[in-house]
């Protein structure tokens, strides 16, 4: 889900289209304007039913649904405001489930936004499991090894693949946990 067409478009088009049906990619017209307001009281609010529509067709699948995963940037209109109202419509509709954000904190020096620090503050309330990385922690622990001033985005990505392996591994072992322990 994003506001704004065109990364979703490229997704529709790109390398790994072949990863996600296309009724799952959902974009809208115009982009939030890396303003919370926007994306939370305006733009978003054209978008959220049909996200939720989308959201609970999956939803509907699960035999043993236990909760969402949301991954999104605290910095933009998109992540913070409609990504907290996301947030919040998946509380009431799915009140008792598991909500765990991964989020990636704005950083002073790449930030390209002076409204990034209030996005931030709105959002945060609305996460009940919230992981966030900073991009500058992130990306020095990833320079400093290496001594090198080029990164390709594989590393970073690598990095956030773990720490969401690491998160999510005692979710795994717990379903399986119960699942061996229901009589069949």
């Amino acid at each position: 889900m994003d506001l704004e067409p065109t990364v979703i478009d490229e997704v529709r088009t790109g390398t790994y289209r072949q990863l996600f049906h296309p009724e799952q990619l959902i974009s809208g017209k115009e982009d939030a304007a890396n303003n919370y307001a926007r994306g939370h009281y305006t733009i978003g609010k054209e978008q959220i039913d049909l996200s939720m529509d989308r959201i609970r067709r999956i939803a509907d699948q699960c035999s043993g649904l236990q909760g969402f995963v949301v991954f999104h940037s605290f910095g933009g209109g998109t992540g913070s405001g409609f990504g907290s109202l996301l947030m919040e419509r998946l509380s009431v509709d799915y009140g008792k489930k598991a909500k765990l954000g991964f989020s990636i904190y704005p950083s002073p020096q790449v930030s390209t936004a002076i409204v990034e620090p209030y996005n931030v503050s709105t959002l945060v309330s609305n996460n009940f499991e919230c992981n966030t990385k900073h991009t500058k922690y992130v990306h020095d622990f990833l320079f400093r090894p290496f001594s090198t001033t080029t990164l390709h985005w594989s590393s970073l990505m690598l990095s956030f693949l773990w720490t969401i392996k690491q998160s999510t591994t005692f979710a795994k072992l717990n379903l399986i946990f119960r699942l061996q322990l229901t009589p069949t």
